[in-house]
């Protein structure tokens, strides 16, 4: 029988993975981090800790490192699978703009009936990756591997580099690069990095110039184009 889970559980549960595996690289999550994300009071984090750790879902002693448990993988895993298929969709066949899907997608990945993922993955013919170039995992947990680079991290300015995902999908975030002409599959080439404040400057395939800072490249994920 499978656990329940609250929708406040559950926004845990995909917080603690999302920090865990695609923000940090030590894997090591506080409660302070937590807090910060779900935009809660750490009070409140700590409570909800030990609800999760009653569960099985996480591993975590006070004060410690918070994991998921074998348990707690899984299921953050399907809730990320639900929200990035609902993503899909929304931009797909609804076509809403990839800065509005997010937070439809946050309420969609609730509904709890997996025949009605697997028909909704079926009908998007299986996608591995959602309007925001984020992994899809499948029914199983997998998750496709994915070779990228921070924008700001790239040195060569002869190679091409192609946009391929954004680690920030806040809406201001999402319309300042379509402001800029930045999307999923757009072409850069570093011209110049400048020292002062980190900020870059690229070229686009349509031979349109900008200047873009650091913060903003951190959050744009490239690999190198073939």
């Amino acid at each position: 029988m499978k656990p329940e889970f609250t929708i406040t559980e559950e926004n845990y549960i995909k917080a603690i993975y999302v920090l865990s595996y695609e923000v940090k690289a030590n894997n090591k999550v506080g409660t302070k981090d937590i807090a910060t994300i779900l935009k809660v009071q750490p009070a409140t984090v700590t409570d909800m800790l030990k609800k999760l750790k009653r569960k099985k879902i996480i591993n975590y002693k006070k004060y410690g490192q918070i994991q998921l448990s074998n348990t707690g993988l899984y299921y953050a895993k399907q809730l990320l699978r639900r929200h990035r298929l609902w993503e899909t969709f929304l931009y797909e066949k609804l076509h809403f703009n990839w800065d509005e899907i997010h937070e439809i997608a946050e309420q969609l990945e609730h509904i709890h009936s997996d025949t009605l993922i697997e028909k909704l993955e079926k009908f998007l013919q299986y996608p591995q990756y959602d309007p925001h170039g984020e992994p899809i995992p499948d029914a199983m947990g997998k998750i496709p591997e994915v070779s990228s680079i921070s924008l700001s991290n790239i040195n060569n300015t002869k190679k091409w580099y192609t946009m391929i995902a954004v680690k920030d999908t806040s809406q201001d975030f999402l319309k300042y690069l379509q402001q800029l002409s930045l999307q999923i599959g757009t072409k850069v080439k570093l011209i110049e990095k400048i020292p002062y404040d980190n900020s870059i400057k690229i070229t686009l395939s349509n031979n349109k110039q900008i200047i873009i800072s650091g913060k903003i490249a951190d959050n744009i994920l490239v690999t190198e184009t073939k």
